[in-house]
């Protein structure tokens, strides 16, 4: 009986709710749904996205629902490490943003549950979901370098234009990467020269790259926020994080698309299993596949490319003259399979040397 009467003053919350939620939200979303979620009260979200668009989509969804919104921001690494740990009793119901492979090793170790979103129909392709339901994507971002071209004329050195020219001697001391531990992005480049050089290759690469390393960050966008400040002169990562640092004012910072070809994230969400908040949990996921999510990216210092057929594309991504077609053909099956065969590698090969370079906190 408890339960009914609750299910019913739920159902009332829809209608004294409708206010806040838009037809463009709500219309795709079952209101049995919506009832339940809002009966729950609550919903915990780690977000690997960056924390400006993390908060912007948390407080939206709180503002559509009336449901409290707890959120931390973590890396993707320091997430999946979280969730292994607590092993099926995690303290949050799901993720939000980041790269997915990350998720794909979760959701391998039975860390991620399954559910089929209806708002998954607006999907460009079956690329932008796991097809068992375990993660969905919402945004695609472009891999590449970040340099300062103040810095790079002062040494006299040209900008690098492919990934071998990242190994040249002229470059020690003047790139920044992620630490493959913590971050999603690293483990995507670690991936992307596997697939571009074969495995053996790759691993040689790294060793040579290693010598040229000044620092591992702990996230993914950690080189992008020092190049316009000249710590950091040659960036690896996302290009989309280049664009949020020049929109901020730092104009000497311009971005490179690698020669011969580079590779791309899709920025994943997904239910965390054992989630407390169930209900809560699924509605996220639909509300993380609805223009009234991922339109807010934009204005959030988030540039990346969306993946839903009725999101409003942001045009400073092609302003910037980033294309997300002009990418290799990501091999999504492998990643998911040999992700952290991949990483153990390559520790394996650039050993100790670089251990102080790694930076965890």
């Amino acid at each position: 009986m408890k339960k009914l009467l609750g299910l019913l003053l739920a159902l009332t919350m829809v209608v004294s709710f409708g206010s806040f939620a838009t037809a463009e939200s709500t219309d795709a979303i079952d209101p049995e749904l919506i009832a339940a979620a809002q009966a729950e009260g609550e919903l915990t979200v780690y977000g690997s996205c960056e924390e400006a668009y993390l908060n912007a989509a948390c407080d939206h969804f709180q503002e559509l629902y009336g449901i409290t919104v707890n959120r931390q921001r973590l890396s993707t690494g320091e997430v999946a490490a979280k969730i292994e740990e607590e092993n099926g009793n995690p303290s949050a119901d799901v993720w939000f943003g980041g790269t997915t492979d990350p998720y794909n090793e979760s959701a391998a170790k039975g860390l991620l549950e399954a559910y089929e979103a209806k708002n998954a129909s607006h999907l460009l392709s079956d690329t932008y979901r796991d097809k068992d339901g375990y993660w969905y994507g919402i945004y695609k971002g472009i891999l590449g370098f970040m340099v300062n071209t103040e810095e790079l004329e002062r040494m006299g050195l040209e900008a690098p234009a492919d990934w071998d020219d990242l190994l040249k001697p002229e470059y020690q001391g003047l790139i920044w990467l992620s630490n493959p531990n913590t971050a999603g992005t690293a483990k995507l480049v670690i991936n992307t020269m596997v697939q571009m050089k074969g495995h053996d290759e790759a691993m040689q690469y790294f060793v040579e790259l290693d010598k040229n390393i000044a620092q591992y960050t702990k996230s993914g966008s950690g080189p992008s926020k020092k190049v316009g400040l000249g710590e950091c002169v040659i960036g690896i990562g996302f290009l989309h994080d280049g664009i949020t640092q020049i929109l901020d004012g730092y104009d000497n910072i311009a971005l490179v698309i690698p020669a011969s070809g580079t590779s791309y994230e899709i920025g994943a969400t997904a239910i965390f299993k054992g989630a407390k908040h169930t209900a809560a949990a699924q509605l996220w996921i639909e509300y993380a596949l609805s223009p009234e999510c991922v339109n807010l990216a934009k204005d959030n210092e988030s540039f990346q490319f969306l993946v839903l057929d009725n999101a409003e594309q942001p045009k400073e991504a092609s302003d910037f003259g980033l294309d997300p077609e002009n990418v290799i053909n990501y091999d999504f099956e492998d990643a998911k399979a040999n992700t952290s065969k991949y990483v153990e590698d390559y520790f394996n090969a650039i050993g100790a040397a670089a251990d102080d370079r790694f930076k965890t906190e």
